[in-house]
């Protein structure tokens, strides 16, 4: 059987765009008969907020969601990235860093970078030659630690974007694997989780496709295969075409809940989004029986606040 995951990060509450990546990944978990395991992202400590993981689950329990596994969480055991990390170490593809993201900054400025989630690194701690090191190197505190990454571009095939090439080394160069602090970066963590956890078919937005080129280079110096199967949603964005966000209005899932609007009006917006064509109402059950991946169209959505699907009380229409 095949194993899919839900991950909501508890950085802030769920808004549209992260409501419609759910229902699309959940639906086609159900048509295609995937196991469905919740996991809540919860190592970006300083963003964090209190109770969003309790929201994000009651959220996507309102909007008929449900999974078969979990929730579980990243930091209740971090083990699992130790040893990857311990790993990575041993065979000389990790290597300390100390610059500050001051420096990093300044570097970026005389330096193209062409990643939105991460600055491009200039590789100023990066050692000549790979340096195997012990385990106990890793316990060095306040020290990052970066991946070295190799020149050229990679590829993969993603089941909604098609064929995608990525430079790494021109984007992002060397990124992180492990902070300051002591804990997994994003991408080690997703990579080490998704293979724990048997993951192998992900859904989640474009922006991320970026970040699929690093987790697959992860994958490949871990020894993980085969690697998972990806789809790439194109994003929702608002009037202004970027990504969507408070500067768009208030657009998170609560908001409209609390003002009254149904579960299955926001459903059907969403279809409406996934190439369903128009309707009022949609429950999850409906929109996960008529879910088509064909139909997802390949260029983004704008966000219109004004839509009446979100209309205060639209509870009671239609």
């Amino acid at each position: 059987m095949h194993r899919t995951r839900l991950a909501p990060s508890p950085t802030g509450a769920l808004h549209l765009g992260n409501a419609r990546t759910f229902l699309a990944n959940w639906a086609l978990a159900r048509q295609q008969g995937w196991h469905i395991i919740l996991r809540i992202e919860d190592l970006d400590g300083p963003r964090v907020k209190a109770g969003a993981s309790d929201e994000a689950v009651d959220v996507l329990r309102w909007l008929g969601i449900d999974w078969d596994a979990g929730p579980v969480t990243q930091r209740s055991d971090l083990a699992p990235y130790r040893a990857a990390l311990e790993r990575l170490a041993g065979q000389g593809d990790i290597y300390p860093c100390r610059c500050t993201r001051k420096e990093i900054e300044a570097a970026a400025l005389s330096a193209p970078h062409g990643d939105e989630h991460e600055l491009r690194y200039p590789g100023t701690c990066r050692p000549v030659e790979p340096t195997p090191l012990p385990p106990a190197a890793l316990d060095e505190p306040g020290v990052a630690w970066r991946l070295r990454v190799p020149d050229g571009a990679t590829a993969f095939v993603d089941h909604i974007a098609g064929a995608h090439r990525h430079d790494i080394a021109a984007t992002t160069g060397d990124f992180l694997v492990a902070t300051k602090e002591g804990l997994p970066s994003y991408q080690l963590a997703v990579v080490v989780d998704d293979a724990r956890q048997a993951i192998d078919r992900i859904v989640r937005g474009d922006d991320l496709l970026g970040s699929t080129h690093r987790q697959l280079l992860l994958q490949q110096r871990l020894g993980i295969e085969p690697p998972p199967e990806y789809y790439h949603l194109p994003l929702v964005l608002g009037e202004d075409g970027r990504r969507l966000a408070k500067r768009h209005g208030d657009s998170r899932i609560s908001h409209y809940r609390a003002q009254g609007v149904a579960a299955e009006r926001i459903i059907a917006l969403i279809a409406e989004w996934c190439g369903l064509g128009e309707r009022e109402k949609l429950s999850a059950k409906e929109f996960a029986g008529e879910f088509d991946l064909a139909a997802i169209p390949r260029t983004p959505i704008t966000f219109n606040p004004a839509t009446p699907h979100l209309a205060p009380g639209s509870s009671n229409r239609g």
